[in-house]
């Protein structure tokens, strides 16, 4: 009826009325749902009617046989999509999360280092000039010494302890902060 275009609605109704539960089974029974199952028979019924209308179907196998293997091969599409959009999703959320927390982090950060610099610019000009020296331009003991001309490498590290002390003492109004540079200042050479 298909094949010859006399009254092919009618043959697509018995198509549908044959064989529906038994295609709505097979992707309820592959963690589909009825509305899934639904899309994936209309998808097969005109992937099988065109075949019939082309003479791609040449009757080797039966209908039943050919409707079950177009639905299995759209299903199987069907997840391969649903998986690989979840995965994108899945990883666009994470990539978003980690996004927000490198920004939050990046401004905690430099919130703490302008409360730090603020506290460092209340020190006299040596102590300043020594924690500068020692902690950012990564400078020896003893080319400090030599460079700011003290008497002794004892007598800059007392000096260096006075400054860090002075500083630290500072930062105790706000302990969270008051850690992270305790814990930053502890790391000397």
């Amino acid at each position: 009826m298909i094949q010859r275009n006399s009254n092919p609605n009618k043959a697509i109704a018995q198509l549908y009325e044959q064989h529906y539960d038994m295609l709505e089974s097979m992707v309820i029974q592959n963690s589909g749902t009825e509305e899934e199952a639904a899309d994936i028979i209309q998808e097969s019924m005109l992937v099988m009617v065109q075949m019939i209308k082309t003479g791609k179907f040449r009757g080797e196998s039966t209908i039943k046989s050919m409707l079950y293997s177009i639905s299995k091969n759209k299903w199987i599409s069907e997840i391969r999509r649903k998986r690989s959009s979840q995965a994108r999703h899945e990883n666009y959320l994470t990539k978003h999360e980690e996004n927000e927390l490198d920004v939050s982090e990046a401004i905690t950060r430099q919130e703490n280092l302008n409360f730090v610099m603020t506290l460092f610019d209340k020190l006299g000009e040596t102590c300043k000039k020594i924690l500068k020296l020692f902690y950012y331009e990564d400078m020896a003991m003893k080319e400090i010494c030599e460079k700011m001309e003290f008497s002794s490498e004892q007598v800059l590290r007392n000096k260096k302890y006075k400054c860090l002390k002075s500083l630290i003492e500072s930062v105790k109004s706000s302990p969270h902060i008051g850690e992270q540079l305790l814990k930053s200042l502890r790391n000397e050479k």
